[in-house]
């Protein structure tokens, strides 16, 4: 083969290599500039009313709650209980207590009074026997002094021996007449009291009767309004095995068994930072959302701000003011003690670019974003006018500019 011939050869070959190597990283390009433009999220800057917020944490509480306490009854049982989380109609019956070992009690009782009932019985009738009797006794003794004056009275018609005996007898019955009227008089003193006796002993029977009817009564626990039971804790075995109440389980008399929280009135008990109390105030706009209903978004205002602030008992422990923000109309879902957040709105910004916060960044110390057009990225520097822990209000862009939600100059370095 001839010196041209290779020449010729050779450089073919090099125009055909140098062709595919050029191919091969124009495609690789476009490969490039395809992976970025599929690779990089976006996000729409968005115009409309931009809300400067204050978030914070918190949970629902309820403002008004009726609490459920154990009857004063000793050795009480629990027998029966309204099931958690159940929903219970204002007077139903929401606990009951054993009172078989009560109702054995009132037997004993009811028949005690009746015994003692029938004993004051027996004493008023013999008292009246007694009066009776006595009372013949002291008219006999009566009728026996008059006779005895009748005769004596004849003292001027009659013997002298004659009308002192007369007068002898006249004395005796005056003086058995005495003793009757005292012996009545002790018998109806002796009367009364055993009568006074046996009618307070009647009544106290009575008494036991209708406590232990009242302690009967009381095992009988009704709703005191329409809600849900949140049952306290049984720390008889311990702290670290305490667990709320349930069937069978002993309680001392007077002790809180559970409550009833009102749904009418949950509120959303926020934690407000020291730094953002001064930016707050009462009647402020609410937005409350609670992490179990995520779909769930409930306007509100705030009702009340603590004076002062409080120590949590978290570790490391914090101070925090506590916002109240009272629900107007509750969803059913609702329950005390569901934790969530509120977004506190303390300023309106009308007609506002609003882009995702993380679509912001800052180079030489001044804030960009990123505008998208057709996979290529470019820096476009902007005015910051307010921002919120999700969103940044911002000038410098038009509205329905695509912003990359991440840093596109450190996302080349790294391909």
């Amino acid at each position: 083969m001839s010196a041209r011939s290779r020449r010729i050869r050779f450089w073919g070959t090099l125009v055909v290599v140098l062709v595919a190597i050029g191919g091969a990283s124009a495609e690789v390009y476009r490969i490039r500039q395809a992976q970025s433009a599929v690779t990089l999220p976006v996000a729409p800057a968005r115009q409309g009313d931009f809300l400067v917020i204050i978030r914070c944490r918190g949970d629902l509480k309820a403002r008004r709650s009726a609490p459920i306490y154990t009857p004063m009854v000793p050795n009480l049982r629990i027998a029966w209980l309204s099931p958690p989380g159940q929903k219970v109609e204002a007077g139903e019956t929401i606990v009951k207590f054993d009172s078989s070992s009560a109702e054995q009690q009132l037997q004993q009782k009811e028949a005690q009074l009746k015994q003692a009932q029938a004993t004051l019985d027996q004493a008023l009738a013999q008292a009246k026997i007694t009066a009776e009797q006595d009372n013949s006794d002291l008219q006999d003794a009566k009728f026996t002094v008059e006779r005895a004056r009748l005769e004596a009275s004849k003292q001027a018609i009659v013997s002298r021996i004659q009308g002192e005996e007369s007068k002898i007898d006249l004395g005796m019955a005056e003086q058995k007449l005495k003793v009757q009227e005292a012996t009545v008089a002790l018998h109806a003193a002796s009367d009364r009291s055993k009568i006074a006796s046996l009618t307070r002993l009647r009544d106290q029977a009575a008494g036991d009767v209708d406590l232990t009817k009242s302690r009967i009564a009381q095992m009988v626990i009704k709703a005191p309004l329409t809600g849900y039971l949140v049952f306290a804790s049984n720390y008889s075995q311990g702290w670290i095995n305490a667990k709320p109440f349930k069937v069978g389980d002993n309680v001392f008399g007077g002790m809180g068994l559970a409550e009833m929280p009102d749904l009418d009135t949950l509120q959303m008990d926020g934690k407000v930072e020291e730094i953002d109390r001064g930016r707050i105030e009462v009647n402020d706009e609410v937005r409350v959302r609670v992490d179990s209903l995520p779909e769930l978004t409930i306007s509100a205002k705030i009702g009340q701000i603590s004076l002062l602030a409080e120590t949590t008992y978290e570790w490391p422990p914090t101070r925090n003011f506590r916002a109240y923000a009272p629900i107007p109309h509750p969803d059913p879902r609702l329950r005390p003690g569901m934790n969530g957040g509120m977004d506190i709105i303390i300023k309106r910004i009308p007609n506002a670019i609003s882009i995702p916060a993380k679509a912001l960044y800052t180079r030489a110390g001044k804030p960009i974003v990123y505008l998208a057009n057709n996979g290529h990225y470019r820096a476009r520097e902007v005015q910051v006018q307010a921002r919120n822990p999700d969103e940044v209000a911002i000038t410098g862009v038009p509205a329905g500019s695509m912003v990359a939600l991440v840093d596109a100059e450190k996302q080349d370095q790294k391909k």
